[in-house]
């Protein structure tokens, strides 16, 4: 079984990446990407797990960009090994951006009356602390009763509590990964704002070169939509759960909600193509 999306608690997921790759192991997934967000410090965790547990782990990322002034984001993988180092430098750039929105972020929170510091989400987050960590603390000290409250209300770009984090432009991001030799792959394209058919050719145009087809949250209809985008644009495809551990109990590694049907020949396309 294939899952090229995962998180660990390096980014905003719950599982360590020793924890994930036992996960891994347990459901039956051998071939595990691991994409957190902005960083490859889950990944290079779990390298030596995985190789004493046989799961084959595929190196990927998941990048935060910014599209006509919202939020869309990629996915990175297969990258070439001599070209990875200049991404990672730029990597760090990105995680700098978002602890000065973190500290900006514990302002505004304050203005608003809650009682959090960035100490408390920081010892969530380490050093990729981000707004799902807020939320837990939000939930945690009774401000709201769930995470889908704290972001509907205080935390989404259109809450009273939104602070802006400075982000690549999508472009920019799909040329960083095809510089460092990778696929770019537009992640979870149900969650983009927008008629994604009307965007293709734009996104195309900067150099995307792959599409998340299979995602926990598509139905079969939106599966097969977004197959014919690949076919009609001449992308590759990439599927995976999305899998976060306690923070989406809904959501199961491999299976996703019980709609992930991952093709087995999938990863050997991605190694193959031209």
């Amino acid at each position: 079984m294939i899952d090229l999306h995962s998180h660990t608690n390096e980014s905003d997921g719950t599982f360590s990446p020793a924890q994930l790759i036992a996960e891994a192991a347990r459901a039956g997934v051998d071939t595990l990407g691991i994409t957190d967000h902005d960083t490859f410090a889950g990944y290079d965790l779990a390298v030596a797990a995985a190789r004493d547990s046989g799961v084959n782990l595929i190196c990927g990322i998941e990048l935060s960009t910014k599209l006509h002034g919202r939020s869309v984001h990629l996915l990175g993988y297969f990258f070439q090994p001599e070209l990875l180092p200049d991404f990672r430098r730029w990597i760090l750039d990105l995680q700098a951006a978002r602890r000065d929105r973190n500290v900006r972020l514990v302002a505004r929170l304050r203005e608003l009356g809650f009682d959090i510091t960035l100490a408390e989400a920081e010892a969530r987050g380490r050093g990729m602390t981000g707004r799902p960590h807020f939320a837990q603390l939000m939930v945690e000290k009774g401000y709201v009763k769930n995470l889908r409250d704290a972001f509907d209300d205080y935390l989404d770009e259109s809450a009273i509590g939104y602070v802006y984090r400075e982000e690549p432009l999508f472009a920019e991001g799909v040329e960083r990964i095809r510089q460092a030799g990778g696929i770019a792959s537009l992640a979870h394209p149900i969650r983009v704002k927008g008629d994604v058919r009307a965007l293709m050719a734009e996104l195309c145009a900067s150099g995307l070169n792959a599409i998340e087809a299979y995602h926990s949250d598509h139905t079969a209809a939106d599966t097969q939509l977004y197959l014919e985008l690949a076919h009609q644009y001449g992308l590759h495809v990439t599927g995976g759960s999305d899998f976060h551990g306690a923070v989406k109990p809904g959501v199961m590694l491999g299976a996703g909600a019980g709609n992930l049907q991952i093709p087995d020949d999938l990863v050997e396309r991605l190694r193959g193509r031209v």
